[in-house]
């Protein structure tokens, strides 16, 4: 693998980890980043990385994340925007947890993306992974907050592709469907979703071999469910059928 440097936000556990512990294999030097402490020590004691807790969600801790990295391996090859929360429930999730998963979902790629732009543009390159999720192309039923912060962060990932590509940056969005974590763990039969994600769902290491191969290519979105690409086709396609099909699956749960 060519990034042989390597940022990893939200690494305490789940695809986070799993892309750690690969990357790692693969040869690279990792930095975990998570903001549960000892999850991210325990992770990169495993992989004989660097732990470097904070909130992805806050400007002052990407910073110093960034600052860090750049210290201790004289520069980041690849950064793996990884870190995301989900918040179940539609108009009444509280203003509080609506603003949350927005800091998360959403700025902690914009953080990232302002302390790494003027080293990279400096230097003609970088490169910058973000988790987004399916739920970006398509929807989440079950969680309005999620399904809006993923469109959002998909939408700022293609923004800097679209801007800064003729001069050295790579912008990957990564959209896996169901995953097995302990964020799809948690929503076992609470959403209309859950029941379809949790029966095509990959393991967090399967997804991890998946970018591993596909952050060498070129290719904006990486799908470790092939399926969604030919989802996103239907929806863009026929709104009105794609949005029925969805709805017709809610009512089932209902």
């Amino acid at each position: 693998m060519n990034a042989k440097r390597v940022v990893v936000t939200g690494a305490g556990g789940g695809i986070g980890a799993a892309m750690a512990r690969r990357f790692a294999a693969g040869g690279a030097q990792v930095i975990v980043n998570d903001l549960d402490e000892a999850a991210a020590s325990a992770v990169a004691a495993e992989i004989g990385g660097r732990a470097v807790p904070g909130d992805a969600g806050r400007e002052a801790d990407v910073a110093r994340l960034v600052d860090t990295a750049w210290d201790e391996l004289g520069g980041i090859d690849l950064f793996c925007a990884n870190a995301g929360v989900l918040t179940g429930g539609g108009p009444e999730t509280p203003d509080q947890a609506w603003l949350r998963d927005f800091q998360v979902n959403v700025m902690s790629h914009v953080y990232a993306s302002r302390a790494l732009l003027p080293r990279w543009l400096a230097a003609g390159r970088g490169h910058l992974l973000v988790t987004v999720s399916a739920a970006g192309l398509l929807t989440l039923l079950g969680s309005a907050s999620y399904s809006v912060t993923k469109h959002a962060s998909l939408a700022y990932a293609e923004w800097l592709r679209a801007t800064y590509a003729h001069r050295g940056l790579k912008v990957q969005a990564l959209c896996p469907q169901g995953v097995r974590t302990d964020m799809l763990l948690r929503d076992d039969g609470q959403s209309a979703s859950s029941a379809l994600l949790a029966e095509g769902a990959l393991d967090a290491g399967e997804v991890a071999d998946v970018v591993f191969d596909q952050v060498e290519l070129d290719g904006f979105l990486i799908l470790p469910h092939p399926e969604v690409a030919d989802y996103a086709q239907r929806r863009a396609a026929d709104p009105d059928r794609w949005l029925a099909g969805m709805n017709k699956i809610q009512r089932s749960f209902e």
